[in-house]
């Protein structure tokens, strides 16, 4: 059932003094996109006749195809906290459609969508809870982000070691304004790095509030004359940035389904685990998108390094963690994935790997007893794991051999993602770095 009705939307726009709405959606890669229309336009948004060039946004349409129109999600009208209170701005997320009135299928929020009408036909119904990291930098003189920060706090740290608990405070308060719950926040392990924690929601509300989070928290920061930044490894030598997956699993009736009456895994939460470790590998270009990604997975941190699973929450080497709150609470954790990723697309791809192993009665591997935090490359290397990729070069080959990769995102989307990583990728491979002038210029 709808959280709003257009009778709804038009009254709160005329109670709250609402100037004008953003109506938003991404592209391929997250990146925010939105057309912003006066409340004397509200009327022709709500009725789906607001179109847009789609070949403008990166992964869409060729330009002879180019038309396409936005159809407003209601249920996510929002009025931005931050913004002037007189002549207020709201938003909507919208889905888009082509010409015909058809879903594009090459939008994210379609295809999370069409993840989850599969999901819907199973009897089962995913919500996710994400932890966000982040990390709050000085800017120079000019206001540009620098990876400096004046403080030295570390976990759970406060003030006056934790300079920034009042940006924290000031970004929940806008979250909260926006309906957020939110469970927790703290500062994180690196100087400047932070977390926020928010309840689980279903899948496809959750992807729009991480997009929310990203925008709120980068507003915020800048007004206290900070830089936000998700960016996975930005300095090196401390810990990166992550954004853990938390999975739960109910049926129709909003009863676990990863759990027994005993707070025992079930087969359905096993199959989902084997599932996504079977895909892990081609998902992760997808979870980890950036050259960067694959610094923040490196021995020596809490980040995962191999393909294992593990049942002791004290295990946070593994890549899949189950957390030990059971029962209605069981939820599967997956460690990979980080803030840069198109959260669309991740859950979509996630879900979708879960789900195959549970259609295939898929069994997982062993579970890790091991712990590798703290272990080093040898370690790594010495282990009876099979790794995760190393690389945005390896993930790239494992992307192109994942057939369910291919299936989820559509041919279109599945080739204009891998054409702009493989650029990414020849664009660092022959870039010159100062670590290499400073190990070799003097030597050779």
């Amino acid at each position: 059932m709808s959280k709003y009705t257009k009778e709804d939307i038009f009254r709160i726009v005329e109670e709250e003094d609402v100037a004008f709405i953003r109506l938003q959606f991404c592209d391929i890669f997250g990146t925010p996109k939105n057309i912003a229309i006066t409340t004397r336009q509200l009327d022709k948004a709500l009725n789906n006749e607001i179109m847009f060039d789609g070949a403008s946004v990166e992964g869409f349409v060729r330009s002879e195809e180019s038309d396409m129109y936005l159809y407003p999600d209601i249920d996510t009208f929002d009025i931005f906290p931050w913004r002037p209170q007189s002549g207020k701005v709201a938003r909507m997320f919208c889905n888009v459609h082509t010409l015909d009135g058809k879903p594009y299928a090459a939008d994210p929020r379609n295809i999370l969508k069409r993840v989850l009408e599969n999901a819907d036909e199973m009897g089962l119904k995913f919500k996710i809870d994400p932890h966000l990291e982040f990390f709050l930098f000085d800017t120079d003189d000019a206001g540009r982000p620098t990876t400096e920060t004046h403080e030295s706090a570390g976990y759970f740290d406060v003030a006056p070691a934790d300079q920034a608990e009042n940006v924290r405070r000031d970004i929940i308060m806008n979250l909260e304004d926006m309906n957020f719950d939110i469970s927790s926040s703290h500062h994180e392990s690196a100087p400047g790095q932070h977390e926020i924690d928010f309840a689980e929601d279903l899948a496809d509300r959750m992807a729009d509030m991480i997009m929310t989070f990203r925008i709120t928290v980068k507003t915020i920061a800048k007004r206290h004359g900070l830089y936000a930044t998700f960016m996975p490894k930005p300095k090196e030598g401390v810990s990166g940035s992550g954004m853990h997956m938390n999975i739960l699993c109910e049926n129709e009736e909003g009863e676990s389904l990863f759990s027994d009456d005993y707070g025992n895994l079930t087969d359905i939460a096993y199959q989902f685990i084997a599932g996504v470790l079977e895909h892990i590998k081609g998902i992760t270009l997808v979870t980890n998108p950036l050259v960067n990604s694959y610094k923040r997975l490196v021995p020596g941190y809490e980040a995962p390094i191999n393909i294992s699973w593990s049942s002791s929450s004290a295990n946070r080497s593994s890549l899949i963690r189950i957390p030990s709150q059971r029962g209605a609470w069981t939820r599967l954790e997956l460690r990979n994935p980080d803030g840069t990723c198109n959260p669309y697309l991740a859950i979509a791809l996630i879900l979708a790997a879960g789900m195959d192993g549970i259609k295939k009665g898929l069994v997982p591997p062993a579970e890790m007893h091991e712990n590798f935090t703290g272990a080093t490359n040898s370690d790594i290397r010495n282990a009876a794991y099979e790794n995760l990729p190393q690389t945005l070069g390896e993930a790239i080959e494992a992307y192109q051999k994942d057939e369910l990769v291919k299936e989820v995102l559509g041919d279109s989307v599945f080739e204009k993602y891998l054409d702009a990583k493989r650029r990414d990728w020849d664009s660092f491979r022959t870039c010159v770095t100062q670590w290499e002038i400073a190990q070799y210029l003097n030597k050779y």
